[in-house]
């Protein structure tokens, strides 16, 4: 088990790195009316396509909902994730935390053509598209609805490397989930609650093989034994299991599964060790009350969303989520 003992340093470190965070951002805030006048229709047609594609495949939601935390992880929220490879960057897509793993490119690409005709025009931003989608996912599978903030422009580059070093891994101790969420200006409870968004979806075999078959593993012993006809030793790493008991459902079974040592990442187990420390009193709190976690998980979420976006005439809005305006 990780050590806790950086636990106060980490805090501060998060909380100087949010207030420098948000006094940069103060220049050109985003606004949650940015398209009241410019289009009204814009936020409507996301959520009709968003509703629909969840209506067919409820793991889209959760789907919808990673790729907005992947983009806003990797040099900030802007779009950068959805960027196919060109000849001048290698792209995110191929990054470790997201290939053969990250999806909903499609559905982005359906509500960016949806967008565009009913604003008669491209004036909605891809990063945006991928924020206000986040949101009505959660709203279509049970969770709570949120302001988002608007007005961030596209990137025009995206870089691999990044997302490889700035997307938390799902083998991560508790010390490196602490401080990868500080060097993003984000605190410990941001880290448990907005980790709490795996009350949706689902896993890939190969990120949790590891706690099937190791016997150091804190993973309750009847789920390992569950998990290993459709996770072998070898082979099937595509293989999916539910995050929580209720996949397609926003609640705070998440929690519930911390608790009883059925934390299907290590990553996530790793947020309760049955202790004393912040992150263990967090679980056992959102797990006893469940409404505490849908406000404090729309707050993070907003929070989440403002981390360094392109405002002004700063990146551009494209086209073509997946590749700039000048190709």
């Amino acid at each position: 088990m990780a050590s806790r003992s950086s636990f106060s340093v980490a805090c501060a470190v998060a909380v100087m790195a949010f207030a420098i965070l948000a006094t940069a951002s103060n220049a050109q805030p985003l606004d949650p009316h940015f398209y009241d006048k410019l289009c009204p229709a814009a936020l409507p047609a996301i959520r009709k396509v968003v509703e629909e594609a969840v209506a067919v495949e409820p793991r889209m939601g959760a789907s919808l909902l990673r790729l907005h935390f992947h983009d806003c992880f990797v040099n900030g929220c802007d779009g950068s994730i959805l960027l196919d490879d060109t000849p001048f960057f290698t792209g995110e897509k191929k990054a470790a935390p997201n290939v053969n793993s990250v999806r909903g490119f499609d559905v982005i690409d359906r509500i960016k053509d949806a967008v565009n005709a009913a604003c008669r025009g491209n004036v909605v931003s891809c990063a945006d598209v991928v924020a206000v989608a986040a949101r009505d996912s959660v709203v279509a599978l049970g969770g709570p609805s949120y302001d988002v903030h608007l007005g961030r422009r596209d990137a025009r580059g995206a870089s691999q490397a990044a997302a490889n070093n700035s997307i938390p891994a799902p083998t991560f101790d508790l010390d490196r989930l602490v401080s990868n969420f500080a060097s993003h200006g984000l605190t410990v409870q941001d880290l448990v609650v907005l980790s709490g968004g795996h009350t949706l979806g689902f896993s890939r075999c190969t990120n949790f093989r590891e706690r099937l078959y190791n016997e150091t593993a804190t993973l309750d012993a009847s789920l390992a034994a569950q998990l290993r006809g459709p996770c072998p030793l070898a082979g099937g790493d595509d293989n999916l299991a539910p995050l929580d008991p209720t996949p397609a459902r926003f609640d705070g079974g998440y929690y519930g599964s911390l608790l009883r040592s059925r934390g299907l990442l290590h990553s996530d187990q790793q947020l309760f060790a049955g202790g004393l420390g912040p992150t263990d009193a967090l679980v056992r709190f959102y797990g006893a009350d469940p409404e505490a976690f849908g406000r404090d998980f729309a707050e993070a979420m907003v929070r989440m969303g403002g981390l360094s976006p392109l405002t002004g005439s700063s990146g551009e809005i494209r086209a073509n989520c997946r590749k700039v305006n000048y190709y």
